[in-house]
């Protein structure tokens, strides 16, 4: 399959799913959106989620990840996917007082790794695991994600893949027009602001 077909498919698969939403939203990053993409939504399906795991795989492969890691929570299913495709162990970690820490796993001292998001609009997330698992010993080669919305260059060390980019217009929330029309805010993420 190649990789407009992926592309393809996954956008009848966002779509169908109803992971793609409108209205008013506070992303992660503490910007405003038109438009949220809520993966959760797509990857409660088994099917679509071993769909867009095997994909990635094949993206992050080449860096011959030998652990995949992932950010709690968006990205334990996809993350726990491509380490199911690439017969590699996985691992997360999570906000603890704030910050991110590696809690219920060994370090990854040595190994090679790949972190793996369902979204990805700054690399903030992903960024901090990375560092994370090479304080802990870990060598980062790599990032993939489902979706890349990133509207500017992520300062990431490491390459980021993606199995498709989309780009919304984001505002800070001084600048939202949104909430400028006074149209209420919906915080559907996971991470307190």
């Amino acid at each position: 399959m190649s990789g407009a077909e992926v592309k393809d498919r996954l956008e009848k698969m966002l779509y169908d799913s109803g992971a793609l939403l409108e209205g008013h939203f506070l992303l992660t990053s503490g910007l405003h959106s038109g438009y949220y993409l809520q993966c959760s939504l797509l990857l409660r399906f088994p099917w679509y989620a071993a769909f867009v795991g095997e994909k990635l795989a094949k993206l992050v492969e080449p860096f011959d990840p030998q652990i995949i890691a992932s950010p709690a929570l968006g990205g334990i299913i996809v993350g726990h996917e491509v380490a199911r495709a690439l017969g590699v162990p996985f691992i997360f970690c999570e906000r603890e007082e704030g910050q991110m820490r590696l809690r219920r796993f060994p370090a990854p001292e040595g190994m090679r790794f790949a972190v793996i998001e369902d979204v990805v609009t700054t690399g903030g997330s992903v960024k901090e695991v990375g560092e994370v698992l090479e304080i802990l010993g870990g060598k980062w080669e790599t990032s993939g994600c489902i979706v890349d919305r990133t509207t500017q260059d992520v300062q990431l060390p490491v390459e980021l893949l993606s199995l498709t980019k989309k780009t919304f217009p984001v505002y800070k929330p001084e600048e939202c027009p949104f909430c400028k029309k006074g149209y209420p805010l919906v915080k559907p993420g996971s991470r307190k602001r």
